[in-house]
């Protein structure tokens, strides 16, 4: 749900490990952030990753994060730069994250580049993950 000022975000996020167990894990992550305008957010991200699905960690080995985030542009470069902080023993205690992007321009059916960069909305912050590649349908 976004309008002009505010920006609410649920992502559903399912990992999916591509190793000998192929098992998929239910990690979903919310951020709920203020638009300052010109391309600038600041906001608050949460991060879950509860375990695989059909046998969830008890709640101490689960992870829960949450990051205070900054989103705005260097000329045609997003950025996103958040700390965050665990809540459980499964967690890790302390977070930087850090994200770049750039939205390569795409030519309509005339030829011309009428498209515009869109900025970063909800990046999932890094985590190890053996023998596994993440499916992130984030914004």
């Amino acid at each position: 749900m976004r309008n002009k000022e505010w920006e609410f975000i649920v992502n559903p996020i399912v990992d999916v490990s591509f190793g000998s167990n192929g098992e998929s894990d239910f990690a979903p992550a919310v951020r709920l952030a203020r638009n300052l305008g010109e391309d600038r957010f600041i906001g608050l991200e949460y991060y879950a990753d509860f375990g695989k699905i059909g046998g969830f960690l008890p709640p101490q080995q689960q992870s829960q994060q949450l990051f205070a985030v900054a989103d705005f542009k260097i000329g045609k470069i997003d950025v996103e730069l958040g700390a965050g902080y665990g809540f459980t023993p499964g967690s890790d205690r302390f977070t930087l994250k850090a994200i770049f992007g750039y939205a390569f321009p795409a030519p309509n059916s005339n030829g011309e580049d009428n498209s515009s960069p869109s900025s970063l909305k909800m990046g999932t912050p890094s985590r190890p993950l053996p023998n596994a590649w993440t499916l992130n349908s984030a914004n």
